[in-house]
């Protein structure tokens, strides 16, 4: 029973060498943080969020990201203590022990596999639209998973699981060419967000945000959860991803200080642009109609104002913003997953290190190519809102981390100093509480059987390969 509660000593950590090479500072971390941020929560799931909140989406926006804050600080001050690649991995194998790691570990692949499969379609959505402009039709039935749409035939996403694959390829080559794809894109995503709020702002209607709160915080409408909470917990996935700046930090500048201020930059830039974002397609488009336009909802905004020369510019910066959530988010997967594999709690072989490219090769590659294939077969609403469970649950156990490490660590080194403590941490688990209450029980079913089959994985191999076993 003992040995389910090991825990890894945090001066050990900090001595030791890493084979990745550290090219990162700052401001790529921070455009690390608004590629992964900044993408489906604009381009794709704004149509949901508005349908399940009404006009009043731009506050469950501001929940998300008040609850995201809250945990951004707490990730903030992790990071500068244990800047070592893993997450809440590592941090809650510091502070909590190996099988709650482990946990945490599983969970993030919710976050970061199937986050990336989500995202990958959305993606499709917009390419399909785009390619429809110049003329070009994808067959139906490789648009997307079986049983997306009603009364539509289709088989298999074939532009989500091409993506994935190329990503895959553009991280598996190294960390520089990582971040300079990063860079290019988030600079052009960020240019053709800032035109379409220039460009579509005149057209608001006070008329369209009446009813402002029609659903109230929470009720049930047509049989389903509706309101503000609600609506919160969908589009809180449009967050994921701030955390994953922290993963990188075995390839990081000085890390106890670049690490802090790229999570909370991303966190809060990305955050004043979705609130802008929201409050202009709530006031510009009746949010009923966004049931016509799930998976592309700025397009929209763009019929309704008649700006149909933007639609391809918009298409394209929702191609590249989605291509830069997908980067991040299988970069912190295999980072992750190398991060267990080094620890026995993955097979070794994950932790293999290319020589030449430096990077976590086979780890790359075989969550990879899973990703590709949840993305092509799954269908979009069971992926986000298993994503959204798994993250939340992360979120608590590194929030409740930085209480237990206060009392059992108390003179470890701290680069960042989260505020307010002890009522930062508890602000941050209460909001995520809240959030997951906002989740459907099919959610919770699926994501108990995930757990399951961790435990499964974790009694039956990890507990003899891990290194703290040896």
């Amino acid at each position: 029973m003992k040995s389910l509660f090991r825990k890894k000593d945090i001066t050990g950590l900090l001595e030791q060498k890493t084979p990745l090479a550290r090219t990162l500072k700052t401001w790529d971390l921070t455009f690390l943080g608004i590629g992964a941020i900044i993408g489906t929560g604009i381009f794709v799931l704004t149509g949901k969020g508005a349908l399940v909140a009404g006009p009043v989406l731009a506050l469950s926006f501001l929940l998300a990201a008040i609850c995201c804050g809250f945990a951004g600080l707490c990730y903030a001050k992790f990071a500068s203590m244990a800047p070592i690649s893993g997450l809440a991995y590592t941090y809650s194998y510091i502070a909590f022990g190996e099988i709650t790691a482990f946990i945490i570990g599983w969970d993030l692949i919710l976050e970061y596999a199937l986050g990336a499969a989500t995202v990958s379609i959305g993606w499709s959505g917009y390419l399909v639209n785009l390619l429809d402009n110049f003329g070009l039709h994808i067959p139906t039935a490789l648009t997307a998973a079986d049983g997306t749409t009603p009364g539509v035939h289709t088989i298999f996403n074939l532009p989500a699981f091409l993506i994935i694959i190329l990503i895959t390829w553009i991280l598996s080559m190294g960390i520089n060419q990582t971040k300079r794809v990063n860079d290019i894109m988030v600079l052009i995503k960020l240019a053709v967000v800032i035109l379409f709020i220039v460009c579509t702002v005149w057209f608001i209607k006070t008329a369209n945000l009446h009813p402002f709160v029609p659903y109230g915080l929470y009720s049930i409408h047509d049989g389903t959860a509706a309101g503000i909470i609600p609506a919160a917990s969908i589009v809180f996935f449009s967050f994921i991803g701030f955390d994953a700046v922290s993963s990188s930090a075995e390839e990081t500048i000085n890390p106890s200080k670049t690490l802090p201020r790229g999570i909370l930059l991303s966190l809060l830039i990305s955050t004043i642009l979705y609130i802008m974002m929201t409050l202009i397609m709530t006031g510009v488009v009746k949010y009923t109609v966004y049931s016509e336009y799930l998976n592309a909802p700025i397009l929209a905004v763009l019929v309704k104002t008649g700006q149909s020369w933007l639609s391809m510019i918009v298409s394209l910066g929702a191609i590249l913003g989605m291509t830069t959530v997908l980067l991040v988010m299988l970069y912190g997967q295999s980072r992750i997953s190398y991060s267990m594999a080094r620890d026995g709690l993955f097979p070794k072989v994950f932790s293999k290190v290319d020589a030449k490219r430096k990077t976590p090769f086979v780890v790359t590659w075989f969550f990879g190519i899973v990703t590709a294939l949840a993305g092509g077969f799954i269908n979009l609403n069971i992926l986000a809102e298993l994503v959204n469970i798994g993250t939340l649950s992360a979120f608590i156990l590194v929030s409740a981390g930085i209480l237990v490490m206060r009392y059992t660590q108390p003179k470890a080194k701290r680069g960042f100093k989260t505020p307010l403590v002890p009522f930062t941490p508890i602000m941050a688990i209460i909001f995520c509480f809240v959030l997951i209450a906002g989740l459907n029980w099919e959610t919770w079913l699926r994501f108990i059987v995930w757990l399951i089959i961790g435990m499964i994985f974790y009694f039956v191999y990890d507990r003899k390969h891990s290194v703290l076993n040896k």
